[in-house]
Protein backbone atom coordinates (compact mmCIF):
# COMPACT_ATOMS: atom_id res chain seq x y z
CA UNK A 1 0.00 0.00 0.00
CA UNK A 2 1.27 3.46 -0.87
CA UNK A 3 2.01 5.72 2.09
CA UNK A 4 -0.38 8.18 0.41
CA UNK A 5 -3.31 5.91 1.27
CA UNK A 6 -2.52 5.77 4.97
CA UNK A 7 -2.21 8.01 7.98
CA UNK A 8 0.26 10.87 7.71
CA UNK A 9 1.40 13.68 10.01
CA UNK A 10 1.74 17.25 8.81
CA UNK A 11 4.23 19.53 10.56
CA UNK A 12 4.95 23.24 10.22
CA UNK A 13 6.52 26.03 12.23
CA UNK A 14 6.61 29.81 12.08
CA UNK A 15 9.66 31.44 13.60
CA UNK A 16 11.56 34.57 14.52
CA UNK A 17 13.61 34.28 11.33
CA UNK A 18 15.29 31.93 8.88
CA UNK A 19 18.54 31.09 10.71
CA UNK A 20 18.01 27.63 12.16
CA UNK A 21 21.00 28.03 14.47
CA UNK A 22 19.81 31.16 16.27
CA UNK A 23 16.13 31.76 15.50
CA UNK A 24 13.27 30.36 17.57
CA UNK A 25 9.88 28.73 17.10
CA UNK A 26 6.93 31.09 17.55
CA UNK A 27 4.04 28.90 16.39
CA UNK A 28 3.80 25.26 15.33
CA UNK A 29 1.26 22.70 14.21
CA UNK A 30 1.24 18.90 14.19
CA UNK A 31 -1.75 17.38 12.38
CA UNK A 32 -2.54 13.69 11.97
CA UNK A 33 -4.84 12.99 9.04
CA UNK A 34 -5.90 10.43 6.44
CA UNK A 35 -6.58 6.69 6.53
CA UNK A 36 -10.29 7.31 7.02
CA UNK A 37 -9.78 8.74 10.48
CA UNK A 38 -10.66 12.21 11.79
CA UNK A 39 -7.96 14.86 11.66
CA UNK A 40 -6.20 15.39 14.97
CA UNK A 41 -4.47 18.76 15.27
CA UNK A 42 -2.26 20.32 17.93
CA UNK A 43 -1.08 23.91 17.65
CA UNK A 44 1.22 25.97 19.84
CA UNK A 45 2.09 29.61 20.46
CA UNK A 46 5.39 30.14 22.25
CA UNK A 47 7.09 33.05 23.90
CA UNK A 48 10.43 32.49 22.14
CA UNK A 49 12.38 34.40 24.77
CA UNK A 50 13.75 36.89 22.25
CA UNK A 51 12.21 39.76 20.34
CA UNK A 52 10.36 38.83 17.16
CA UNK A 53 11.66 41.03 14.33
CA UNK A 54 9.07 43.16 12.59
CA UNK A 55 9.79 41.41 9.30
CA UNK A 56 8.89 38.04 10.82
CA UNK A 57 5.78 39.44 12.54
CA UNK A 58 4.61 40.83 9.21
CA UNK A 59 4.80 37.33 7.74
CA UNK A 60 3.10 35.25 10.43
CA UNK A 61 1.21 37.92 12.38
CA UNK A 62 2.65 37.29 15.85
CA UNK A 63 4.32 40.25 17.53
CA UNK A 64 6.69 40.20 20.45
CA UNK A 65 3.97 41.71 22.65
CA UNK A 66 1.45 39.03 21.70
CA UNK A 67 3.93 36.19 22.16
CA UNK A 68 4.83 37.44 25.64
CA UNK A 69 1.19 37.94 26.62
CA UNK A 70 -0.34 34.80 25.11
CA UNK A 71 2.54 32.42 24.42
CA UNK A 72 3.70 29.66 26.72
CA UNK A 73 7.34 29.25 27.80
CA UNK A 74 9.48 28.07 24.89
CA UNK A 75 10.92 25.11 26.79
CA UNK A 76 7.44 23.71 27.45
CA UNK A 77 6.29 24.24 23.89
CA UNK A 78 9.39 22.69 22.33
CA UNK A 79 9.13 19.64 24.59
CA UNK A 80 5.47 19.13 23.66
CA UNK A 81 6.10 19.51 19.92
CA UNK A 82 8.98 17.06 19.96
CA UNK A 83 7.07 14.58 22.12
CA UNK A 84 4.01 14.69 19.89
CA UNK A 85 6.05 14.20 16.72
CA UNK A 86 7.98 11.39 18.39
CA UNK A 87 4.74 9.48 19.00
CA UNK A 88 4.10 9.38 15.27
CA UNK A 89 7.71 8.69 14.33
CA UNK A 90 7.73 5.72 16.67
CA UNK A 91 4.78 4.29 14.74
CA UNK A 92 6.65 4.85 11.44
CA UNK A 93 4.13 7.32 10.08
CA UNK A 94 5.42 9.78 7.48
CA UNK A 95 6.12 13.31 8.67
CA UNK A 96 5.06 15.68 5.90
CA UNK A 97 6.76 19.07 5.98
CA UNK A 98 7.24 21.64 3.25
CA UNK A 99 10.99 22.34 3.10
CA UNK A 100 11.47 19.88 5.96
CA UNK A 101 15.15 20.75 6.25
CA UNK A 102 14.17 24.06 7.85
CA UNK A 103 11.43 22.94 10.24
CA UNK A 104 13.12 19.78 11.49
CA UNK A 105 16.49 21.48 11.93
CA UNK A 106 14.89 24.41 13.73
CA UNK A 107 13.14 21.98 16.10
CA UNK A 108 16.39 20.08 16.62
CA UNK A 109 18.23 23.24 17.62
CA UNK A 110 15.42 24.24 19.95
CA UNK A 111 15.64 20.81 21.59
CA UNK A 112 19.38 21.30 22.09
CA UNK A 113 18.83 24.81 23.44
CA UNK A 114 16.42 23.55 26.10
CA UNK A 115 18.36 20.42 27.04
CA UNK A 116 15.99 17.99 25.33
CA UNK A 117 16.93 14.84 23.38
CA UNK A 118 16.83 14.93 19.57
CA UNK A 119 13.60 13.79 17.90
CA UNK A 120 15.08 10.47 16.76
CA UNK A 121 16.23 9.69 20.30
CA UNK A 122 12.82 10.51 21.73
CA UNK A 123 11.12 8.28 19.16
CA UNK A 124 13.64 5.48 19.18
CA UNK A 125 13.80 5.72 15.38
CA UNK A 126 14.80 8.12 12.64
CA UNK A 127 11.82 10.00 11.19
CA UNK A 128 10.59 9.08 7.73
CA UNK A 129 9.88 12.36 5.98
CA UNK A 130 7.89 13.42 2.92
CA UNK A 131 8.86 16.87 1.65
CA UNK A 132 6.57 18.22 -1.09
CA UNK A 133 9.16 20.86 -2.00
CA UNK A 134 11.96 18.34 -2.66
CA UNK A 135 9.58 15.99 -4.45
CA UNK A 136 8.19 18.74 -6.66
CA UNK A 137 11.65 19.82 -7.78
CA UNK A 138 12.51 16.19 -8.58
CA UNK A 139 9.39 15.16 -10.48
CA UNK A 140 8.82 18.45 -12.32
CA UNK A 141 12.38 19.72 -12.56
CA UNK A 142 11.99 22.22 -15.38
CA UNK A 143 8.69 23.84 -14.45
CA UNK A 144 9.09 27.59 -14.40
CA UNK A 145 7.88 29.86 -11.65
CA UNK A 146 7.97 29.97 -7.88
CA UNK A 147 7.77 26.86 -5.71
CA UNK A 148 6.63 28.64 -2.58
CA UNK A 149 3.78 26.93 -0.75
CA UNK A 150 1.14 29.31 -2.07
CA UNK A 151 2.28 28.74 -5.66
CA UNK A 152 2.54 24.97 -5.29
CA UNK A 153 -0.91 24.87 -3.74
CA UNK A 154 -2.25 26.64 -6.80
CA UNK A 155 -0.36 24.33 -9.14
CA UNK A 156 -1.72 21.18 -7.47
CA UNK A 157 -5.24 22.54 -7.02
CA UNK A 158 -5.05 22.66 -3.24
CA UNK A 159 -6.96 25.27 -1.25
CA UNK A 160 -4.73 27.13 1.19
CA UNK A 161 -7.22 27.50 4.02
CA UNK A 162 -6.91 30.14 6.72
CA UNK A 163 -4.06 32.59 6.42
CA UNK A 164 -0.83 31.90 4.56
CA UNK A 165 2.05 31.51 7.01
CA UNK A 166 -0.28 30.26 9.72
CA UNK A 167 1.26 27.00 10.89
CA UNK A 168 -1.94 24.95 10.90
CA UNK A 169 -3.09 26.08 7.46
CA UNK A 170 0.39 25.65 5.97
CA UNK A 171 0.82 22.17 7.44
CA UNK A 172 -2.54 21.05 6.08
CA UNK A 173 -1.81 22.49 2.63
CA UNK A 174 1.56 20.71 2.52
CA UNK A 175 -0.13 17.42 3.40
CA UNK A 176 -2.72 17.86 0.66
CA UNK A 177 0.00 18.66 -1.87
CA UNK A 178 1.87 15.51 -0.81
CA UNK A 179 -1.26 13.43 -1.33
CA UNK A 180 -1.67 14.95 -4.81
CA UNK A 181 1.95 14.18 -5.65
CA UNK A 182 1.55 10.56 -4.54
CA UNK A 183 -1.51 10.21 -6.74
CA UNK A 184 0.13 11.86 -9.75
CA UNK A 185 3.74 10.63 -9.80
CA UNK A 186 5.01 7.03 -9.42
CA UNK A 187 8.27 8.37 -7.97
CA UNK A 188 6.31 10.04 -5.16
CA UNK A 189 4.29 6.97 -4.16
CA UNK A 190 7.09 4.44 -3.83
CA UNK A 191 7.35 2.71 -0.43
CA UNK A 192 8.00 5.20 2.34
CA UNK A 193 11.52 4.05 3.21
CA UNK A 194 12.51 4.15 -0.46
CA UNK A 195 10.93 7.55 -0.95
CA UNK A 196 12.80 8.94 2.07
CA UNK A 197 16.10 7.61 0.71
CA UNK A 198 15.34 9.04 -2.73
CA UNK A 199 14.66 12.47 -1.26
CA UNK A 200 18.06 12.43 0.47
CA UNK A 201 19.62 12.06 -2.98
CA UNK A 202 17.28 14.52 -4.68
CA UNK A 203 17.81 17.19 -2.04
CA UNK A 204 21.59 16.87 -2.35
CA UNK A 205 21.45 17.08 -6.14
CA UNK A 206 19.18 20.13 -5.92
CA UNK A 207 21.54 21.83 -3.46
CA UNK A 208 24.58 21.16 -5.64
CA UNK A 209 22.78 22.54 -8.69
CA UNK A 210 21.60 25.67 -6.88
CA UNK A 211 25.02 26.28 -5.37
CA UNK A 212 26.65 26.06 -8.81
CA UNK A 213 24.14 28.58 -10.14
CA UNK A 214 24.62 31.00 -7.25
CA UNK A 215 28.39 30.81 -7.51
CA UNK A 216 28.23 32.38 -10.94
CA UNK A 217 27.64 35.69 -9.14
CA UNK A 218 28.87 34.82 -5.64
CA UNK A 219 31.88 32.46 -5.55
CA UNK A 220 31.43 31.96 -1.79
CA UNK A 221 27.78 30.86 -1.95
CA UNK A 222 27.00 27.68 -0.03
CA UNK A 223 23.75 25.70 -0.18
CA UNK A 224 23.21 23.11 2.55
CA UNK A 225 22.94 19.62 0.99
CA UNK A 226 21.88 17.61 4.05
CA UNK A 227 18.24 16.56 4.30
CA UNK A 228 15.94 16.29 6.25
CA UNK A 229 18.15 17.43 9.14
CA UNK A 230 21.24 19.61 9.05
CA UNK A 231 23.87 18.14 11.41
CA UNK A 232 24.50 20.18 14.52
CA UNK A 233 27.41 22.59 14.50
CA UNK A 234 30.07 22.18 17.12
CA UNK A 235 29.01 24.10 20.20
CA UNK A 236 25.28 23.50 19.75
CA UNK A 237 22.34 25.92 19.47
CA UNK A 238 22.52 29.39 20.92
Amino acid sequence: MSWGLGRIVAFDTESTGVDVESDRIVTAAVIGLGDGMPAAARTWLADPGIDIPEQASTIHGVTTARARAEGRPAAEVVKEIASKLAEFVAHRLPIVAMNARFDLTLLDRECARHGLPPLAELAGAEPLVVDPYVIDKAVDKYRKGSRKLIDMARHYGVALGGDAHEAGADALAAARIAYKQAARYPAARQPLEQLHAAQVIWAREQAVSLQAYLRKSDPAAVVEPEWPLVPRQQGGAR
